[in-house]
């Protein structure tokens, strides 16, 4: 099954050079690719799990971009700011003259981007299908100045980027989960889902803590939490938390695990990362979660911990979260088998989960 736009797009005589790399910015293991010169093209995929698909499809991947290009694609993400950088990053690393397709979904806010690029750089005709849209510019130096991403400071002392889940600010739900932890917290621990280290640092701050894991599937979050989390005790980890596997199982874990793979909310996700946090702790060990109230959780809690117990927050019960502690994991050979769980997309940042 081809791309629905792209083959259309490469129809085209001179739609690609016949020489040199080609770069692909931000496809998902979904993504259609097998138009494309397989040999020449170089993946930019900062979300791991998409990383580590691309990767095993035999596709030349790397979280960041590299340059030259001959030319590039454009998978336009979710969040207008990473799509205005992608595209600047295009424009900037693709060879002066070389071409630029910049694909989309009406969703994702293609019309938006197609729009605000007419009043920069000449566009080529879009071509429509799939509920989608497809089109090209010339990579110009200098021709999107002012789309670059930048660092946000989204309060003092941390750093967020453009596509970053709640880069604006720390999240309620956040802030409820760090209010509700014990003055003293168990020596090795890990923050899966990490985002960009606000709920670390809370976590740092606590009597106990010898260690601190930061498990974050998405590239640009982990170097945001890099500078944001200095503390030696600490370790930011770029994995994907479903399949992570720690060297020594920890004595607690922290999380507010995603519940979006795309638009649609999918409760099996934050299941999974239930399962894996039971996985990763030591059969004494404690879950503290944040998750919003009407998410079905309990059953799988149930199912992967021997206590479970709601805490109310010093404000007062919420009414959208909910704080779990979990205590003494349940050995995965007497749990009942866990659902599968759909691929998923590096979009699933945008409305996902409290981080």
């Amino acid at each position: 099954m081809t791309h629905p736009r792209l083959s259309l797009a490469l129809d085209a005589p001179d739609a690609l050079p016949a020489a040199g790399r080609i770069a692909l910015f931000r496809p998902t293991a979904q993504t259609d690719l097998s138009d494309l010169p397989a040999g020449r093209l170089h993946a930019v995929q900062g979300f791991r799990p998409d990383f580590d698909a691309l990767t095993a499809r035999g596709i030349d991947t790397a979280p960041e971009a590299e340059c030259p290009y001959a030319a590039a694609v454009v998978f336009l993400p979710r969040s207008k700011a990473e799509a205005r950088a992608l595209l600047a990053l295009a424009c900037e690393t693709v060879v002066p003259g070389g071409p630029v397709w910049v694909d989309g979904l009406k969703t994702d806010g293609v019309d938006s981007v197609l729009k605000d690029l007419r009043g920069r750089l000449p566009v080529s005709d879009p071509i429509a299908k799939a509920h989608g849209k497809i089109f090209r510019f010339l990579a110009t130096p200098g021709g999107l100045a002012g789309w670059e991403a930048q660092p946000l400071e989204a309060l003092p002392g941390f750093v967020t980027m453009p596509g970053v889940f709640s880069a604006d600010g720390v999240d309620r739900g956040s802030a409820l989960l760090a209010a509700c932890l014990p003055e003293a917290l168990p020596a090795r621990m890990a923050d899966i889902g990490a985002g960009w280290g606000w709920l670390a640092a809370q976590v740092l701050a606590h009597r106990g803590v010898e260690s601190l894991d930061l498990v974050e599937a998405e590239y640009a979050a982990c170097e945001c939490a890099k500078q944001n989390v200095q503390d030696p005790r600490a370790r930011v980890l770029w994995a994907d938390a479903l399949t992570f596997r720690p060297e020594n199982r920890y004595s607690a874990v922290v999380m507010n695990p995603p519940f979006h793979m795309s638009r649609n909310a999918d409760p099996a996700l934050g299941q999974a990362f239930i399962r894996a946090a039971a996985g990763m702790l030591s059969l004494s060990g404690t879950l503290w979660m944040v998750a919003n109230r009407h998410l079905p959780y309990e059953d799988v809690l149930r199912t992967c911990f021997h206590e479970v117990e709601e805490i109310t927050p010093p404000t007062g019960r919420d009414g959208a979260f909910r704080i779990v502690r979990a205590e003494r994991p349940i050995p995965q050979s007497r749990q009942k088998a866990p659902e599968p769980v759909a691929p998923r997309r590096a979009a699933r940042h945008s409305a996902r989960r409290p981080r």
